[in-house]
Parts: C-alpha cells; structure tokens; sequence
C-alpha cells in the first residue's frame, strides 16, 4: 500500500525542474512544452504509452538530451557531470547472459566507478560499502554468486543497490517492473518506499504501468508528448486524462490491500 512523504512538496527542496521544455527528433516534436517539478524526500511517477516521450525525458533529466528550448535544472543547477554523481541511475531492465562471469558483488561495486575511476581497483572498504548496500535489499547473502542466474526481481535489487552506492540523492528509473512478476513488484515498491523515508532518497521513475505506479508514488505525471495531467495519483484516472493518454479502449488494474496476490505475499511474509 503507498505512503507518502509526510511534507507537502513546496516546503521541500526542488531536484528537478523542467520549464516548457521542447525537444524533437527527425523534425517531429517529441516532447512538447513539459513543466514540472520533483521535489525532495518524494516518489514521482510518469506514467503513459510506449512511445510517449518517457525515456526521452529521462535523457533531458540526465542532461543526456539537450531539448530544442525550455530550461532544465538539477539540484538547482544545469545538468552536468557534477550534479550526475548525485544521480542513481537504472536503466530498462535485460536479462543478464548467463554464462557471463560477473558476481553481484561486482555488479554492485560497479555503482563506484564514478568516484573510484575505472582504472582503480576497489580497496577494502569499497566492498564493505558494496556489502552494506546489498544487506540495505536484503541481497547479502547472495554476494558472490553469478549476476546472471538471479531472478528478475533478485537482479532488481541487486541493480538498485548498484544505484544506491555511491549514496546519490536521487534516483532514476527507467521501467523499473519490465519482466518482474507482480509480487516482486509489490516488494520492489515497498523497497523504494523504504529508501524515501528512512534515507530521505527521491526517486524519479517513468511505467507504462499505469495502475501500478498510482499505487505507489506520491505524485504523477501523464506523458504522451504533452503532459496532460500532474499532480495527485488519484486524478489519473480522470477519463479525459485516461483517453488522452492512453486512447479510449484502456482497462485500469490497481492493486491494493484486496488484492489476492498482495494477500498471498504478505500472508507468505508472516
């Protein structure tokens, strides 16, 4: 079940800011005047369809993509190299080859090489951080086995601790739930929940998944090359949000305490 942050958002400081932001590719407009703000210590959530301008405007977050106009700020700055290393960064999620050999332990201490320089080995202390981190998503034991034979939702935990090493202040991710079943999902959410009020980390994640992340994060955004809707999760499911996002033939799941699989989770848990 979601929880919010116990501050309203404006008496919070701004992560990210996007001021009419415009960007276009091959001479089609991709993103379209975006405005909007994640504050610190929330959860913040851009929903909408498979080619929308979700991962672009990740890209424009990241300073990986320079819109056409429109300001963008980060930490209250322009996105740079400096304000990325307060970034945790996780990508679309791919199913690791199996047969590559690489343990967990490696793939978390990789979240280091931004401070340590791929050159340099990691000393001593580096692993005990990269161990602290995985003990932090309850991954520990699994330290030294092959990245590649994890589960879905084991892997995603191990990539979250890889993103969380290098102790940034906000995360960023990318369809965090692709190829994770729904209980690992619920619990990848609570982990996340977790992290937002016991670190004060923010996380900025953008789904396809519409019932999912109203669930779960404070607030939303929905992108279909314009945002048609920011604010509480709840609106989302306004008609005209829903058909101007997603079209008029969409059906909406939300999981909550009703839900059977929840319930199978928790009674599991007891």
């Amino acid at each position: 079940m979601k929880t919010t942050a116990q501050e309203t958002p404006s008496k919070r400081p701004v992560y990210v800011e996007l001021d009419d932001v415009w960007v276009a590719y091959d001479g089609k407009w991709i993103l379209k005047s975006i405005i909007l703000q994640c504050y610190a210590g929330e959860i913040f959530g851009i929903v909408g369809p498979n080619g929308g301008g979700k991962t672009t405007l990740l890209n424009v977050i990241l300073g990986l993509v320079r819109p056409a106009k429109g300001r963008v700020k980060l930490f209250d700055q322009p996105p740079g190299t400096n304000s990325r290393l307060d970034i945790g960064y996780l990508p679309q999620i791919s199913r690791a080859d199996r047969s590559f050999p690489v343990t967990v332990l490696d793939v978390v201490m990789m979240g280091l090489y931004s401070k340590l320089g791929f050159f340099n080995r990691p000393d001593r202390q580096s692993k005990e951080i990269a161990m602290n981190q995985l003990s932090q998503v309850h991954m520990e034991d699994y330290a030294t086995r092959p990245f590649g034979i994890l589960s879905g939702g084991q892997q995603q935990r191990v990539n979250i601790a890889r993103a969380l090493v290098s102790k940034p202040k906000l995360l960023i991710l990318d369809e965090p739930s692709t190829g994770v079943d729904s209980v690992a999902q619920e619990d990848f959410y609570e982990l996340l929940a977790k992290l937002r009020d016991e670190q004060g980390i923010s996380v900025v994640m953008v789904s396809h998944d519409i019932g999912m992340m109203t669930s779960h994060a404070d607030r939303v955004a929905c992108l279909n090359t314009q945002l048609h809707y920011h604010g509480e999760p709840d609106s989302c499911f306004i008609p005209d949000v829903q058909e101007k996002v997603y079209g008029k033939d969409m059906k909406v799941m939300v999981h909550d305490s009703k839900c059977v699989t929840c319930f199978h989770r928790h009674e599991d848990h007891d």
